[in-house]
């Protein structure tokens, strides 16, 4: 089975503790239905294509490729979160290009040509590039922080080789699901999306359950982002065989492979 790669971002702000954006896959998804996870998917081939990669903003391929340990092409995965945040969320990471400002909607008239925009970029009537093109826009790289690394386990219908960001989530953005390939949002704080796992009311993957841990030994989303700023590829949680037939290792854990 062929591996794709992925990218997913968590957004996250304080309201007043902590919080995290999530979206509730659509029941009839053919990986993880009806799981809560964070807005992202599959890089796609035109997220390396290089007239979008020029209008990227904060990070060069090389230095982004450094961050993930590749050869090349390691800016693709942050145009791919950057791309699904818009598509899933309607949280657009960029800057307008003339001014270098972060894109906001206080204008009505902005606000609803973006959102005709991400509707039709999620038909696939309408290309990223276009769309970026048109506005013209700067990706914003930058406001992008590496989380962690997870690579799904043989067995799965899909496998997917998915790189996690973390990113303060700007304000006015819609922060809506798409009623396609999600039906449900939220803002939740970390703790709370546990406790409701553990009692069965919502349901987690193992990587969106290790990332709430993790983040919620934080009480401030600005001091979540300081911890992670500057992260670099390394040790990554692993599969292994065991005598109930697989288990995670995380960094640090030692087991049977």
């Amino acid at each position: 089975m062929t591996i794709r790669e992925a990218a997913t971002v968590m957004l996250v702000r304080d309201d007043p503790d902590l919080e995290v954006f999530m979206l509730r896959r659509n029941l009839d998804s053919e990986f993880v239905a009806g799981a809560y996870v964070f807005p992202g998917g599959a890089v796609d081939d035109d997220d390396r294509d290089p007239a979008l990669l020029a209008r990227v903003h904060g990070r060069s391929d090389a230095e982004a490729s450094e961050l993930l340990g590749l050869p090349g092409g390691g800016l693709g995965f942050w145009v791919a979160a950057i791309r699904e945040s818009f598509e899933e969320a309607g949280v657009v990471l960029a800057r307008w290009a003339d001014d270098g400002e972060l894109v906001g909607f206080d204008d009505p008239a902005t606000a609803a040509r973006f959102e005709q925009a991400r509707l039709a970029i999620g038909r696939g009537e309408r290309p990223f590039l276009d769309f970026v093109l048109s506005e013209d826009l700067l990706l914003d790289a930058g406001a992008l922080h590496l989380f962690s690394h997870w690579i799904t386990p043989p067995g799965a219908p899909r496998r997917y080789d998915t790189w996690f960001f973390v990113a303060e989530a700007p304000e006015g953005h819609a922060y809506l699901h798409d009623d396609t390939e999600t039906v449900e949002s939220a803002w939740v704080r970390p703790a709370d999306a546990l406790e409701q796992a553990k009692r069965g009311e919502i349901e987690l993957i193992f990587p969106t359950m290790r990332s709430l841990v993790t983040m919620g030994e934080f009480e401030r989303a600005d001091a979540f982002v300081d911890a992670v700023r500057g992260a670099t590829a390394g040790p990554q949680p692993r599969f292994v065989a065991d005598h109930n037939g697989a288990r995670v290792l995380l960094p640090g854990e030692e087991g049977v492979a």
